[in-house]
């Protein structure tokens, strides 16, 4: 005899990850990763269910990963990261001390940090947008997407501003501007963008009025995109 129809039908396990994952506001990049961190190590162990499984098999995988696939420390880390989210997070069950396991050795190097003349070099051979974009990057702590998503609204040259929405951790935060040339480079690659036609409607009226307040395009608050994928594409 079926049983009634209106029973909800059993979550998948990997449906249940996504649906934590959302709720937590991880960012889309972390949960793909996750999601694949947490199939391979269900397929390692032969499609078991990972509640079947305690810590040992967890060990197991994470010595896999850096004797025979040989992955990066920082690899490791993040493998280990999504199936302790798995254990904790969605099945509620703790994990106990994992103890010794084989760990990816982290190299050890020296950072490689560009002096103030030879990034001055590095922006000298930029023009336009990927000019305006690597001086942001630079000057305002910018990481690439939060660059790239930037609206015009979000730029306050009065309070020499830059509002950053939905950054790491899905929050907002306020950074400084890119030095006192930041307002030139800008009205620069508006001028460049205007003539070449490839900027938006944002930039022509931001060339044509001159307008202190980079947020308001005659009047009204200009929700565009700073930087479009046509802005940035070389000439």
């Amino acid at each position: 005899m079926n049983g009634d129809p209106l029973d909800p039908k059993p979550q998948r396990l990997l449906d249940r990850v996504r649906e934590t994952m959302r709720v937590r506001h991880l960012s889309p990049r972390t949960e793909e990763a996750y999601l694949g961190w947490i199939r391979r190590f269900i397929r390692h162990h032969g499609l078991r269910h990972p509640r079947d499984l305690g810590p040992d098999a967890i060990v197991r995988f994470l010595g896999h990963l850096a004797t025979e696939q040989h992955v990066a420390a920082s690899t490791q880390n993040q493998a280990l990261a999504a199936i302790l989210f798995l254990y904790v997070r969605v099945l509620g069950i703790p994990v106990e001390a994992l103890g010794d396991f084989a760990r990816a050795k982290r190299p050890e190097r020296l950072p490689a940090v560009l002096t103030h003349r030879e990034v001055a070099a590095v922006l000298d051979c930029m023009a336009g947008a990927p000019l305006l974009m690597a001086s942001l990057l630079y000057g305002a702590g910018l990481r690439l997407l939060e660059c790239a998503r930037l609206r015009v609204k979000d730029l306050d040259f009065d309070r020499q501003e830059i509002l950053v929405r939905e950054g790491k951790g899905d929050k907002d935060r306020m950074t400084t501007r890119a030095g006192s040339s930041f307002r030139t480079r800008w009205r620069g690659s508006c001028r460049v963008l205007a003539v070449s036609g490839r900027g938006s409607g944002c930039f022509r009226r931001l060339e044509r009025t001159g307008i202190r307040r980079a947020g308001r395009c005659g009047g009204t608050i200009c929700t565009r995109a700073c930087f479009s994928a046509r802005s940035t594409r070389p000439a």
